[in-house]
């Protein structure tokens, strides 16, 4: 049966991640291989959001997509659920790569971001971990690859403006078999795979005050002052706010 999510007036049908495909990243390999049921849901993603026809045509003229990801609780063996992870690529004619900005709807984040040296992806040059609650905002900036994982009891839902001319990078998350830390049940642990890994780094969430918005407010009502969000199409023209998030 379909998962669908309605949204102002439309109902959006979710882009499923099976357990099937996160086969690359899982850090507990016995219990993978032991998983009977590989074509398990384990998230779900509605992309291409808005609440109205007009909402959509602001969305698009400012080169924008409005995604909302759900991730039931659950366990990947001993590792906590998560998403595969990418990078973003880079702005053409730049050497810069484009953001992302998140917003917890439901449940509690914890969000994993790394940098990696340019052509040695095994090469961490620095980790950052922001654990969100319900209304907190999360920037990934230029240069920064994430997953995001549930190690709560309840499902996340959470919401993200990105640009809509690009296509994320899995490859180098899938071939080193997942980010840099795996969280489990008794913390976390570094993929061997990786060197130099870092110490992580914590930071809290976004300041609403750099949007303009309520604390707790919705961040999808950044549609009715989409400039704000230019950032993400043209992050190049902001670094000076974007070097400063984490």
């Amino acid at each position: 049966m379909a998962v669908t999510l309605k949204f102002g007036d439309k109902i959006t049908v979710a882009d499923v991640r099976k357990l099937h495909d996160m086969e690359d990243v899982v850090f507990d390999r016995e219990w993978f291989e032991r998983a009977d049921e590989r074509n398990k849901d384990m998230y779900y993603m509605f992309r291409d959001l808005a609440k109205s026809d007009a909402d959509f045509e602001v969305i698009k003229s400012h080169h924008l997509r409005y995604d909302v990801t759900r991730i039931p609780p659950g366990m990947l063996g001993s590792e906590y659920i998560k998403t595969i992870g990418h990078y973003h690529p880079q702005v053409p004619g730049t050497d810069v790569s484009y953001p992302e900005i998140y917003q917890v709807l439901e449940g509690s984040a914890t969000y994993l971001l790394q940098k990696v040296e340019p052509g040695e992806e095994d090469t961490v040059l620095d980790v950052v971990v922001i654990n969100a609650e319900k209304g907190d905002m999360v920037l990934v900036p230029p240069g920064y690859g994430h997953v995001t994982i549930n190690a709560s009891n309840e499902t996340l839902e959470m919401a993200n403006w990105v640009c809509r001319d690009f296509s994320s990078v899995y490859e180098p998350v899938k071939r080193l078999a997942g980010a840099a830390y795996f969280l489990l049940k008794d913390g976390y642990v570094k993929n061997p795979l990786y060197r130099d890994i870092p110490s992580i780094r914590y930071i809290a969430p976004l300041d609403f005050d750099e949007f303009g918005l309520d604390s707790g407010g919705s961040m999808y009502d950044l549609v009715h002052d989409a400039d704000k969000l230019r950032f993400l199409t043209a992050p190049q023209d902001s670094m000076s706010f974007l070097a400063g998030v984490l």
